[in-house]
């Protein structure tokens, strides 16, 4: 099997991490990686905000919904849409475009920590407002995803898939677990 769909059959979210903290380095491969990802007309309408303090990862697990295994990674990478920077070309579709760059820079990033043994766990549950203060971001820049990242200290198993329930040829077919 080829690496990187080894990487994208293997990966999982992991929710608890070891103390072992993570290198620069392999923060900065994460981060250019995130950067590789592909993005609307390469206006690249994404930001990333490392956050490693403790104090700093106290606050943005209580905006996470005290969600308190943040606390416990050694590094959150906070994946930003910048829509300022989509909405002078795409206008109407501006922030959609945005989101959609943030949101590839996440899997790129997910899939680069595998493959340097790293464990990650893409986060969607936060107040966005109160991120975005603890971060003292801009009106135009949105927390799109909290990565938290560190060393895996749990397996977790693949949980099932809807596999052909949510494929559809050519139309929408009556085959949907929702119809």
């Amino acid at each position: 099997m080829k690496e990187c769909i080894e990487a994208i059959e293997n990966r999982r979210s992991i929710r608890k991490f070891k103390s072992k903290q993570v290198s620069k380095s392999d923060i900065n491969i994460l981060l250019h990686s995130a950067q590789m990802a592909p993005s609307a007309g390469n206006l690249q309408a994404r930001e990333f905000i490392v956050v490693s303090s403790e104090e700093g990862k106290e606050k943005l697990a209580r905006a996470a919904l005290k969600q308190e295994f943040l606390r416990e990674a050694p590094v959150t990478i906070v994946v930003c849409a910048n829509l300022k920077r989509s909405e002078m070309r795409y206008r109407a579709r501006s922030a959609l475009y945005a989101i959609q760059d943030a949101t590839a820079s996440v899997m790129n990033i997910l899939l680069a920590a595998y493959s340097l043994g790293l464990g990650t766990c893409w986060m969607g549950a936060f107040d966005e407002k109160e991120v975005s203060s603890l971060l003292g971001l801009p009106e135009h820049v949105r927390p799109i995803a909290l990565v938290v990242v560190g060393y895996p200290d749990e397996a977790p198993t693949a949980p099932p898939r809807l596999d052909e329930k949510i494929e559809h040829w050519e139309k929408w077919t009556s085959q949907s677990i929702d119809d």
